[in-house]
């Protein structure tokens, strides 16, 4: 017998068992292709959300789909105590890409944020400095849901109802170098920061800020990790966003784009630090299983053909115009575009909220995503196309025009 729940749609009593923990739009979508979601009615959507920053490469692209199947008829899974291909090979290919000398595989990137925090935390435990215990983060964060990677997170929303949360957790301003300099000193294990804050609203932190951080941990003997989660993997126009602001942390963590779409995070250590867990301290069963390994292989291997990057920071600039001519519009709606590549956020002024817009983009066939701080974000797939942009800009123009028509 099915569980009431206060989701009343059609398809949730088609599926009475599902849990109710997400705000699922009344719309079930059975296939892919390319920037396109197709319903289960045959209508096609624009999809500007990618899984949140997950399907870089769009829908079902047939290479990886094909990576995905044939290793899938070689080996699915192997333990973490032998090695195994294809995980070694991306863990080469990764590191010389990224500049770094070890990776950890996980499952997602809320994994990969917490095997950060305990490495930063192991490492400074075995140089004996057991007092180094505190991770800083920034203001507005957002590193996952699990307790660790929550106790990190700037939103007491997500936190209501799950303390007492692990402690040793501090916040310092984005973007403000004088606050951030107070905040970091010998008992700071490590400084976490999203290069660009997602679900805080397209937040970006400034190459100035960066740094700062960098010299900062310097100075203080602490650890730089980047949470590249969301703006990593090509979505600033570098494979790294590191690399965009040309600022190198000592840890770097990945996850939604790596594998297109299957579950799969990582973490890359830099020096020193990448020795700051050893045989015991920390592990996971499924971490760099070879199917989401071989489709993140096949993954960096297409970015590469296909000269990826040019093409983001192309067609990044080309969205950016639009929606800045969107802003310029209706300058009592919305405030001007935030953001590099192709993560941008379009703020919205009160009282007009973006939840608004997108019910009303839905209707026009457009996938759009609201996001903290009352922003439309856009994250497309990376291998959007001119012509696409300009038809998302059409369907965005419609939608805004009838929500402030009603």
């Amino acid at each position: 017998m099915a569980i009431e729940t206060r989701a009343s749609g059609s398809l949730a009593k088609r599926h009475p068992h599902l849990m109710q923990n997400y705000g699922r739009a009344e719309i079930n979508f059975v296939g892919g292709e390319g920037v396109w979601l197709i319903e289960e009615n045959g209508d096609r959507y624009l999809d500007l959300v990618a899984g949140i920053a997950v399907c870089a490469l769009g829908h079902a692209h047939p290479r990886i789909a094909r990576a995905i199947a044939d290793q899938a008829l070689t080996l699915v899974h192997c333990s973490n105590l032998y090695y195994h291909e294809p995980a070694g090979t991306l863990a080469d290919r990764l590191a010389e890409a990224a500049g770094f000398d070890a990776v950890f595989f996980c499952n997602s990137g809320a994994e990969a944020n917490e095997a950060a925090i305990k490495l930063a935390r192991k490492f400074a435990y075995r140089n004996g400095q057991t007092e180094r215990t505190t991770i800083l983060a920034a203001n507005g964060s957002f590193h996952g849901r699990t307790f660790g990677a929550l106790a990190a997170t700037d939103n007491p929303d997500y936190k209501l109802g799950f303390e007492p949360l692990p402690g040793g957790f501090a916040f310092t301003p984005l973007n403000d170098i004088a606050a951030l300099e107070a905040a970091i000193d010998e008992r700071t294990a490590a400084f976490i920061i999203e290069p660009i804050q997602g679900e805080s609203g397209v937040m970006p932190a400034t190459r100035e800020f960066l740094i700062a951080a960098r010299a900062l941990c310097d100075k203080h003997g602490a650890l730089l990790i980047f949470d590249e989660i969301q703006c990593g993997m090509g979505r600033l126009g570098k494979l790294c966003a590191w690399q965009y602001f040309d600022v190198k942390p000592d840890i770097v963590t990945m996850a939604k784009a790596l594998a297109n779409g299957l579950p799969i995070g990582a973490i890359l250590v830099g020096g020193v630090p990448a020795t700051g867990l050893r045989p015991g301290d920390h592990g996971t069963t499924f971490g760099g299983s070879p199917v989401p390994a071989a489709a993140a292989l096949e993954h960096l291997t297409i970015r590469e053909v296909i000269d990826l990057d040019a093409h983001v920071t192309t067609v990044g600039a080309l969205l950016f115009a639009g929606l800045a001519a969107i802003a310029a519009e209706h300058p009592t709606v919305f405030e001007p575009p935030r953001g590099h590549g192709l993560m941008i956020g379009l703020p919205v002024r009160a009282p007009h909220t973006a939840a608004a817009f997108v019910p009303v983009a839905l209707r026009h066939k457009l996938l759009i995503n609201a996001a903290g701080r009352n922003t439309l974000r856009f994250v497309p797939p990376l291998i959007i196309t001119e012509e696409d942009i300009s038809e998302a800009l059409t369907r965005l123009r419609a939608t805004v025009a009838q929500c402030l028509s009603t």
